[in-house]
This record gives C-alpha cells, sequence and structure tokens, in this order.
C-alpha cells in the first residue's frame, strides 16, 4: 500500500497509489461508504493516517475492485499525468537525526555520539519527489544526504523500543539538503537545514510490510548519474526502534510526524575535493524498495552576502 500526495486542479490532495495509477482518496472514500466521515476533512495524508491501518486497507480494496469505474469518473488517472508532492505535506515535526550511521560519522573523523543527535525541519522545507531544490544565493557548499524516514501512526509518549516499530505508519525517501557553510555557522545547525526546498521527499509513503526489514535497507545517491552514496541502513548506530524510543521520552509523537534517520558515508563535503551541489545538478536519492527522488537545483534565490 502506497500513499501519495498529487496535483489537482491547482490544490494537493491525498491519492492512493495503485500499479502506476493514482486514485482520489476522497473519491474512493465516497465508493467506501464513509458515510461517517467527514470526506472534505481528508485534506492530506496525515488526515487518512489518523483512521488507522484497518481503514486503509478498506480503501485500498475498494479502489483495486473499482479501478474501472474510477477511471471513468476521472478519479483515477496515470501517474505520468500528474505532478507529486510530499506525502505527508502538513506533519506537526519534522525530527532529522544527525550523525547516525558509524561510516558516516567515520569518514567525518567524529566519534559515534552516545544518544541520538536530532534537530528540526519544517515545512516550508518540504518539497516534492521531483521538484527543485532552490538554494539561497548566499551559500556555495550545498550538498546531499539521503535518508530513510519514517512517519508515526499512532500517537505516543515513553514507547518502548520493543513496541517502537508498531507507530510506525509507513517509509519514505527524504533528502536531508543541508548548506554545509550555513549549517556550521550555527550551533543548533537549524540555519543550513531549515530552508525551503531542503527535505524532498516520497514518491510515496510505503505503508505496513511493504516497508521492508527497516534495519536491512540499501541508501544512495547519484549526482548526474555518479554514485556518490552506496550504504545500508544495517549501520545505523541507533535503529528506528531505538529512536522513536528515544525521542518519546522527550516528546510526544503525533500522527504524521515524520523522523529522517540520518545518512551514510559519501556526502559530498567528505570528498576530496568535495563535490557539492551547484545549479543544474541532477540528484537521485533512492531508499531500496521505498523508491526514489529526482530532484535538480534550480537557480539561487535572494543576493549573495
Amino acid at each position: 500500500m502506497k500513499l501519495v500526495t498529487y496535483e489537482n486542479a491547482g490544490q494537493m490532495v491525498p491519492g492512493l497509489l495503485l500499479e502506476g495509477e493514482v486514485a482520489d482518496t476522497r473519491a474512493v472514500a465516497e465508493m467506501a461508504g464513509w458515510l461517517a466521515i467527514d470526506v472534505a476533512a481528508l485534506r492530506s495524508n496525515r488526515d487518512v493516517l489518523g483512521y488507522g491501518m484497518a481503514k486503509i486497507n478498506e480503501l485500498t480494496s475498494v479502489a483495486q475492485e473499482n479501478l474501472s469505474q474510477l477511471r471513468k469518473s476521472g478519479a483515477a488517472f496515470a501517474v505520468s499525468s500528474t505532478r507529486f508532492g510530499p506525502p505527508v505535506p502538513d506533519p506537526e515535526k519534522i525530527i532529522c537525526i544527525g550523525l547516525n550511521y558509524h561510516d558516516h560519522a567515520e569518514e567525518l573523523g567524529i566519534a559515534p555520539p552516545d544518544a541520538p543527535i536530532f534537530f528540526a525541519k519544517y515545512a516550508n522545507s518540504l518539497a516534492g519527489p521531483a521538484d527543485d531544490i532552490l538554494p539561497p544565493a548566499h551559500t556555495d557548499k550545498l550538498d546531499y544526504e539521503a535518508e530513510l524516514a519514517v512517519v508515526i501512526g499512532r500517537r505516543g509518549r515513553s514507547i518502548s523500543k520493543d513496541e517502537a516499530l508498531d507507530y510506525v505508519a509507513g517509509a519514505m525517501v527524504l533528502n536531508d539538503v543541508s548548506a554545509r557553510d550555513l549549517q556550521m555557522a550555527n550551533q543548533l545547525w537549524t540555519g543550513g537545514k531549515a530552508i525551503d526546498t531542503f527535505a524532498p521527499c516520497g514518491p510515496a509513503l510505503v505503508l505496513g510490510e511493504a516497508m521492508g526489514d527497516l534495519q536491512n535497507l540499501g541508501v544512495q545517491t547519484r549526482v548526474n548519474g555518479d554514485l556518490l552514496q552506496d550504504g545500508t541502513t544495517a549501520k545505523l548506530i541507533f535503529s528506528v526502534a531505538e529512536i522513536i524510543a528515544f525521542l518519546s521520552r522527550i516528546m510526544t509523537l503525533e500522527v504524521g510526524d515524520i523522523i529522517a534517520t540520518g545518512t551514510p558515508a559519501g556526502v559530498a563535503a567528505a570528498h576530496t575535493p568535495p563535490r557539492f551541489l551547484k545549479e543544474g545538478d541532477v540528484v537521485e536519492t533512492c531508499v531500496e524498495g521505498v523508491g526514489c527522488l529526482r530532484n535538480t537545483v534550480g537557480p539561487a534565490w535572494g543576493a549573495p552576502d
């Protein structure tokens, strides 16, 4: 099962991804007889996730069984005919984990942390799986970070490690784009991380068992076709379950919260010489079994310092 956000009449709305086609979630909900649910309130996949996996399974079944009828009504169409946005465009929180791969810490010459290091991005950073990355003009050290991101499906606090994965609704790819010069100028890193378009994600939110083994997925980045990152989540310092348990001791995790789990070795800043991104570069970030993003670096905005 996969959830997407797609453009419809100038608005970004939730959809179900079905073998190369997109079905309008609200149209399927009406078809499923969700009379007790305000279909108009299904504004995003965060709302959809709030109804739980049983209801989402029901929606998927109804969509598959009635795909022909949905096509005729214009509520299902080919993936190629639309633009995708972030699968969860309105999260309450975007939490990113830093220095969470053994090989990435090693390439930076930093000892692995004793506890997860985390920082925030905000909804302004979110971008779709094919949207341009638009850096501010006052950076010349633009970097990529391919990451497995998980999305919370159940509200929780003080979650045990053993139960943590039960709170994961799905997984997606997230590129934690970073302006290294601006990042290092801020002790909390936020200045180089929470920039507009600096969190492309998607292409879909992959749900349930379709996510695969979150602790054994390949993570890669290609820039203009060159393979620059080639890691595996098996090298995470803190597992997905450990991250969720740790964060939930600090804050309540809400449905739709996005947690990006860190990046493997091979970032631009660690190459000799560094391979920072420039306008026109095509950045492909992939997580095995979850999907790939393909974002182009667009023109810088604003005035340089």
